[in-house]
């Protein structure tokens, strides 16, 4: 009986110790990190796109870190600026997998930036996920990268929903103006495609080198010499700027269309609102502007801005960017409380027909492009955006 009482207390001392260790662990794991790494142009030539892009994606993972984080862990942002140059976006992405160890990267900024992290085998040699880089360049799509996840529709979707809109409002005469990379002539590609199904060709192209702006006076006179009615300009923004102004200097009439990174707000600062008047932007992301939108995204990311980031910029940029860390988190929520790069990509992987609130995002087996959504807005009289 004594042996047996023995047993009990030690059975009870046994327990007792673990809950106490148990106890003890459990602060120590809520109060662990989830790091993510982003590494964005916060300085250069589309710093305020980079800027606006952090800015909304800050804004989400605020509004998660308030709530107790992810199963009691905090996100916290390991974030680089680059300034938009991809031997700065290599260097900086390995310091942060070394030092910082994240579970993924999300809402990095270029073509040519992200192109440099696949010819230098940087994801698949650490089997971490990227999402949602700020590009829709078919070289970055096809072949597939299984580490690299698009939120956003591919250049080449962009241009031929510009082609489709201008084509049935009348117009025939279609020039192309492009950035001489792999951003610029994936749309130029998916502009002449478009254009070869309605049995047209590009009147005229011109393109320029992001590091030769004096490059783009060659390619207005081309254009303008071709006297096209439709303008597709696949540049970033000082360069469309450039372009807007030396055609309408020229007496060029021709109805200008941008891809979806220009920022409206940033064309009408570089060019004027009377030679802004009547540009076409096709769109990528629900249209940001409406407090009051029945998209539910919309309204959600328009209270977690007021509430986290009042100073900052409502954008397209800033839509994305909260999109993105919406879906990280979902991501990472559904690896559970350990979560890991493997757990995180395979979540990624395997994401389909995830709902944002009224935008979605399909992955799933092989697919890495998560969504082809586009829409055409036009920046009107008054220097507003409208659908």
């Amino acid at each position: 009986m004594r042996r047996a009482s023995l047993s009990v207390r030690s059975l009870c001392a046994s327990l007792l110790a673990a809950t106490a260790m148990s106890l003890c662990a459990t602060p120590a794991l809520a109060a662990s990190e989830i790091v993510i790494g982003q590494v964005v142009p916060l300085s250069g030539v589309i710093a305020g796109t980079g800027d606006e892009y952090a800015s909304g994606a800050a804004a989400y993972f605020a509004g998660i870190n308030a709530k107790g984080g992810i199963y009691g862990r905090k996100i916290r942002v390991v974030q680089k600026d680059d300034a938009y140059k991809p031997e700065a976006t290599l260097q900086l992405t390995k310091e942060i997998i070394d030092k910082e160890s994240p579970v993924a990267l999300f809402g990095f900024v270029g073509t040519a930036n992200i192109l440099a992290l696949n010819k230098n085998n940087v994801l698949s040699d650490n089997k971490i996920a990227l999402l949602a880089p700020y590009t829709g360049a078919e070289d970055l799509r096809n072949p597939v990268n299984p580490y690299l996840f698009h939120s956003r529709a591919s250049y080449t979707d962009e241009t031929a929903k510009m082609v489709e809109h201008l084509h049935t409002i009348g117009l025939r005469k279609f020039a192309v103006f492009y950035q001489n990379d792999g951003f610029g002539k994936s749309g130029l590609a998916g502009a002449e495609a478009a254009l070869t199904k309605l049995n047209l060709k590009a009147v005229a192209t011109g393109n320029y080198d992001r590091s030769k702006p004096e490059e783009i006076e060659t390619a207005a006179a081309a254009i303008a010499a071709a006297n096209p009615d439709a303008v597709i300009m696949v540049a970033v923004n000082k360069a469309s700027s450039a372009l807007i102004k030396k055609l309408r200097a020229s007496g060029n009439k021709a109805r200008l269309f941008s891809i979806s990174v220009v920022n409206f707000k940033e064309l009408l600062k570089n060019t004027g609102d009377d030679l802004a008047r009547g540009v076409g932007i096709s769109q990528v992301m629900p249209f940001p502007y409406n407090m009051n939108s029945p998209v539910a995204v919309v309204r959600e990311f328009h209270s977690a801005m007021k509430q986290y980031a009042p100073a900052k910029t409502i954008s397209y940029a800033s839509m994305e960017g909260f999109i993105a860390a919406k879906v990280l988190v979902e991501a990472v929520k559904r690896a559970r409380a350990d979560p890991s790069r493997e757990k995180v990509l395979a979540q990624l992987a395997e994401m389909r027909d995830y709902d944002a609130g009224g935008f979605k995002i399909n992955f799933g087996g092989d697919n890495r492009v998560g969504s082809h959504f586009v829409e055409v807005t036009v920046i009107s009289r008054d220097g507003r955006l409208l659908r």
